[in-house]
């Protein structure tokens, strides 16, 4: 049974997300996700409010990106009833990849996709937790490209609208929606 968003909306979900201060190093305030996994409740709300976004929608393919946003994003394949897709850091997929590099606050990171993942103009979701500087998602929208298919949107819960990454989302030509928008990131 689906949650109807009027019934139960994104306020209550935004209530069970944990602020970490100093997370994983100081100045940052980290949301965690857990909470909301942890509680069946919260957990399906969560699942229903992206449901009800994309199910009159032409998804061919959910996106997860590493981690939580496979969690989320197979809940949301299945409710779809399309495929699911991992997109994952280097070396972890078993199968022949295309990689893309992406920047790090210090350094660089790598996430792969294999190679057959995605058909010639399939519409793809890809989905995370949350954006704040954007290189995960963005490198996931490459990926997607890279294989032929187009990206019908990017969506997280949480977007922090004082970092860049949802501008540079939008910037690339990809449609991002965030079920929160935060401005406090730190």
């Amino acid at each position: 049974m689906l949650y109807h968003p009027e019934v139960m909306g994104v306020d209550t979900l935004a209530e069970k997300i944990r602020k970490i201060p100093n997370f994983p190093k100081a100045g940052i305030l980290f949301h965690d996700i857990t909470p909301v996994l942890q509680s069946p409740e919260y957990f399906r709300l969560l699942v229903d409010l992206f449901t009800y976004r994309y199910m009159g929608q032409k998804i061919d393919v959910v996106a997860g990106l590493e981690a939580r946003g496979f969690i989320i994003g197979a809940a949301l394949a299945y409710q779809l009833n399309v495929g699911f897709v991992p997109i994952r850091k280097k070396g972890k997929l078993p199968f022949d990849t295309i990689s893309q590099t992406y920047a790090l606050e210090y350094g660089e990171a790598v996430v792969e996709i294999h190679k057959d993942a995605i058909g010639q103009g399939s519409r793809v979701l890809i989905v995370d937790d949350l954006v704040a500087t954007g290189g995960t998602m963005l490198a996931g929208v490459e990926l997607v490209r890279k294989l032929g298919g187009e990206v019908a949107e990017a969506c997280a819960i949480l977007e922090f609208t004082d970092l860049p990454g949802g501008q540079k989302i939008r910037e690339s030509g990809v449609s991002l929606f965030s079920l929160l928008k935060n401005g406090g990131s730190m």
